[in-house]
Parts: structure tokens; C-alpha cells; sequence
């Protein structure tokens, strides 16, 4: 899971859990306060033994025990997992309070969708682990993720979260084809087909992106098997990650 949505309100929920599942997120969903806390730390230590980054949205007014004391009690026990923290209440004082028991961000409700999207995947870029940085390139398309996005050129284009980690996964399989399945899993955390097209819908947007930047560099559909990125390699090439994880043989 990547998200984790500590809510009481069912209307407030079912809105973000439908958005967020849209985007090819996966949600856990909360309601109580007391069931939030043991459900954070859960996944708070299943992002670090999957070091996978992940957030937890979570509601200031719940039964049972308050967003705000839930916050301080998480980071009291020891844990880093980002919490994005919302409130009906738009106060000042409150989202100081908040933010120095721990949240990482606040919104107010009612909140444009867009900007909660553009909040949580701050907080993702935020939450990941340095240790697995290294320089990748593909033609003269070079993955900056501190930016993050890709450059070429003096050009810089602005990636998504999730595009980010599907362009990363292409260009270190160094031209093997990638099955959807390994896609969903690697990028979406999802052990199963949401029966959606949402690997095709950002294929697409990267794709839209690439081409401006290096017309020569394509990502390309095997029919029956998944997708590949090609492109004429530059001579630092070998820097790339070619261990083969999550890489289906073409």
C-alpha cells in the first residue's frame, strides 16, 4: 500500500480513496483513531523493511483518539513515515500545533484534489531513501531526480512521482522488456491487476514527454509481453542498473 487514510468521514473518504485509486494509488483506509495508530505503525514499518516510500494522510478530528495526538504518539514511537494532516479547521495555531507534534504538511478542507495529489507526491520524494541514487541516462535524456524529471539539452521536464519511478525502471532494464505485471508491482505496489489502463495512461504521458526532449529515444509496446525504452546509449551507459531486477527477458 502506499497510502494509508486515517478518516472518519465516509463521504471525505470514498472522494479520496476513488481519486487516489484513479491515479493507481493503493489505499488502506482507518476510521477510529485508536485503529489509525496501530495501522501507522504498521505501515510505517512496512515502508522500511520494503523501502518503499509511503504516506499517511490523517484526519485531526477522530473518534477515539485525535489526529493530533495520534501524530506526536507516531513520532514518539519512532516513526518517520510522512503524515500528511487535514482539517475542517483552517487556524493557524492549529496547523502550528500539528506541525511541530510531527505532521510533515496540512490541508485545509475542503481541498482541490490536485493539490492533494501534488502534496502527497512531494512527500513521497521526500520519504525516499538516498542510497539508491545513481546517475541513469538514456540518448541524450539524462533522469535528474533531484528536479525530479529529465533533462536534455539545457531542457528540463517536470515528472511525476509515479512517472518518475516507471521512467527509472525502463531505462535500468537497459532495453529489456518490462512485463505490466512487474510495472504494477514496482511502481504501483500492486500484487494484482486493478483492471485498469493505467500503466497504457502513463506510458502515454511519458512518451508525450520524451519525444520533445529526444526524438530518438521511444518507449515501445511487445505485444503480449510489456514495454521497453530504446535509444542510442551514451558512452557512461555502464553507470546504469542492470542487475535484472524486475526485468522479464524480451
Amino acid at each position: 500500500m502506499d497510502i494509508l487514510l486515517i478518516e472518519d468521514d465516509a463521504r471525505v473518504a470514498d472522494f479520496v480513496m476513488r481519486g487516489l485509486q484513479a491515479e493507481g494509488y493503493g489505499v488502506q483506509w482507518v476510521r477510529t483513531g485508536r485503529a489509525g495508530l496501530a495501522a501507522a505503525e504498521t505501515f510505517s514499518r512496512g515502508c522500511v523493511s520494503q523501502q518503499s516510500a509511503g504516506v499517511v494522510i490523517l484526519d485531526v478530528l477522530l473518534p477515539e483518539l485525535d489526529g493530533l495526538t495520534l501524530c506526536q504518539m507516531l513520532r514518539q514511537r519512532g516513526h518517520h513515515v510522512p503524515v500528511l494532516m487535514l482539517s475542517a479547521m483552517g487556524e493557524s495555531h492549529e496547523r502550528v500545533d500539528g506541525l511541530r507534534r510531527g505532521a510533515d504538511d496540512y490541508l485545509t478542507k475542503p481541498f482541490d484534489f490536485d493539490e492533494l495529489l501534488a502534496r502527497i507526491e512531494a512527500l513521497m520524494r521526500r520519504g525516499r531513501t538516498p542510497a539508491a541514487v545513481k546517475p541513469t541516462s538514456i540518448g541524450t535524456i539524462t533522469l535528474d531526480r533531484q528536479l525530479p524529471g529529465l533533462r536534455s539539452a539545457g531542457i528540463e521536464t517536470i515528472l511525476s512521482a509515479r512517472e518518475m519511478a516507471l521512467m527509472e525502471l525502463l531505462v535500468a532494464a537497459n532495453g529489456a522488456t518490462i512485463s505490466r505485471e512487474r510495472i504494477l508491482s514496482r511502481v504501483w505496489q500492486a500484487d494484482r491487476d486493478p483492471l485498469t489502463n493505467i500503466v497504457d495512461v502513463y506510458v502515454s504521458r511519458l512518451r508525450r514527454k520524451i519525444v520533445r526532449l529526444d526524438p530518438d529515444v521511444a518507449i515501445t509496446a511487445v505485444r503480449g509481453l510489456g514495454y521497453r525504452i530504446t535509444g542510442p546509449r551514451p558512452h557512461h551507459a555502464g553507470d546504469l542498473d542492470t542487475s535484472g531486477d524486475g526485468v522479464d527477458a524480451p
